[in-house]
């Protein structure tokens, strides 16, 4: 029975990753290709598997999305994001509160479901799907003008927890069954989770860069695996002290991910393939537990919410933030439309129904599921286009290169090897290799020490007349080019 398991879960992953080279050619975006074939091969499919454990899947859910966030933030490049941060966090902050009251409130005055449970499904469709957005702008390679997809990626990873924490305020105050529950008291509830997280991100962030610069370890595949488990340990040990998990692994990531380490290129490429994995078991997992046989009955009401979402929620949002930065109106019209729902929404959803049950008004899962559907299918097509249109894509500007966005796009093929000698009084003398501040597109190759080659790790320390092998293609910037030597 048990090979019959891993046979089915190894042919489903195979099916996942092969679909996507022929249908990505029509520009369907992988992760629907994933939701398609969990769907396909559920209870209403042709494979009949019967999965309708929501604990189970709230638990499996949370697991893919702490790793996919933590990814998110260790991909960004700050000094690229940097300067759209204060928009970007407004958006994923003040924007997904908008968000989630106006499509609430129109839940409660076209459907006449009570406020709270029109405020909770508008909550847990409020943010913007990391995964659907990093996949997308990243496969389609879509180069944005101004600073768009900095901005995006950013909002994208940062406003899950904000969407998460209102989803657990409003599931708190309808189980307090009528009890009081005042604005203050929610107020700090809020503030508290973003402290706890923030602070638990900060003291593991640090931990993080101290025991990956300091720790030599023999293996340099034990790296990815030790930021791994340190982020597991971060979201646990922060859900548990009442803080939000995932703001807190996501502060981890972009602390560490633009740290200046030697193995970087190790971890981001165990990352990015357990990213994948990540988002290929999240969304087959979710289409496996949908019930296709009960969507077409939410077709009109599934129709109306994503319009709503869409054309009014997500672009009041966008202009009541960005209309104070005097964003141009084609740009914030991009920003609306890239507010893809998807796996996050659908996890809050599993998270709610685990919690209140299945007595709602509304059938929360399902409804929502249509929704992100509608969303990945009609906006994250129509993305290239949409931007081509708004003319906001450069694809000849390479500074504009969605690549650029991202700290693992310093592993470029380099065009030359020099030396430089390490003399005496150089900034370099006496320092360790990861604390040399060499930037990340110069490459420490190896070092030769009398007789001696050395194979330079973090902890190696540089002497004097010593001569370092240096990759790269400019060197002036930060060696002193009248003691390096001709090009090798």
């Amino acid at each position: 029975m048990e090979y019959t398991i891993l046979i089915v879960a190894g042919v489903i992953i195979l099916i996942c990753v092969l679909s996507t080279k022929v249908l990505y050619r029509f520009g369907v975006p992988s992760l629907l290709i994933f939701m398609g074939l969990g769907m396909l091969m559920g209870s209403d499919g042709i494979g009949g598997i019967e999965f309708d454990n929501f604990e189970m899947a709230e638990r499996i859910a949370t697991l893919a999305l702490v790793i996919i966030i933590f990814f998110g933030g260790f991909g960004t490049r700050w000094d690229t994001a940097k300067p759209t941060a204060a928009k970007a966090i407004l958006m994923s902050s003040f924007g997904t509160v908008i968000t989630a009251f106006v499509t609430g409130l129109f839940c409660h005055l076209i459907f006449g479901v009570p406020f709270l449970y029109g405020l909770l499904f508008g909550s847990v469709v409020a943010s913007t799907d990391a995964a659907s957005v990093f996949s997308i702008l990243r496969s389609r390679k879509l180069n944005l003008k101004h600073g768009l997809a900095p901005l995006l990626e950013v909002e994208s990873g940062s406003n899950d927890p904000v969407a998460y924490m209102m989803t657990i305020l409003v599931i708190s105050v309808i189980g307090a069954q009528g009890e009081s529950i005042g604005f203050l008291a929610m107020t700090g509830e809020f503030a508290l989770q973003i402290a706890i997280a923030i602070a638990i991100g900060v003291i593991m962030s640090l931990l993080s860069v101290v025991l990956l610069k300091r720790l030599n370890l023999e293996m340099d595949g034990l790296y990815p695996i030790l930021l791994l488990a340190i982020a597991i340990v971060s979201y646990s040990l922060c859900a548990y002290l009442g803080g939000n998990g995932l703001l807190c692994v996501y502060i981890i990531g972009i602390v560490v991910g633009n740290t200046k380490m030697l193995h970087k290129v190790t971890i981001v490429h165990f990352f990015d393939g357990l990213s994948w994995l990540m988002q290929i078991m999240l969304f087959f997992l979710l289409g496996l537990l949908s019930f296709p046989s009960h969507l077409p009955s939410l077709i009109i009401p599934g129709m109306l919410i994503s319009l709503v979402i869409i054309f009014i929620a997500r672009p009041v949002a966008t202009a009541a933030i960005l209309t104070w930065f005097k964003v141009p109106i084609k740009q914030q019209l991009l920003i609306a439309w890239v507010g893809l729902r998807g796996a996050a929404s659908l996890v809050f959803a599993i998270v709610a129904v685990d919690a209140i049950g299945r007595d709602m008004p509304y059938d929360l899962f399902h409804l929502v599921f249509f929704v992100a559907l509608f969303s990945i299918l009609a906006q994250g097509t129509l993305m290239p286009l949409i931007s081509k249109k708004l003319g906001l894509v450069d694809d000849d500007d390479e500074k504009n290169s969605v690549e650029k966005t991202f700290t693992d796009s310093f592993e470029e093929v380099h065009s030359a090897l020099f030396e430089y000698t390490v003399v005496s009084g150089d900034r370099l003398s006496g320092k360790t290799v990861v604390d040399s501040d060499i930037p990340d597109d110069l490459l420490i190759v190896m070092i030769k020490r009398g007789s001696e080659i050395i194979r330079p790790k973090g902890s190696t320390l540089m002497l004097e007349n010593d001569i370092l092998v240096v990759s790269g293609d400019d060197f002036s910037y930060f060696f002193e080019s009248s003691i390096m030597s001709k090009e090798l």
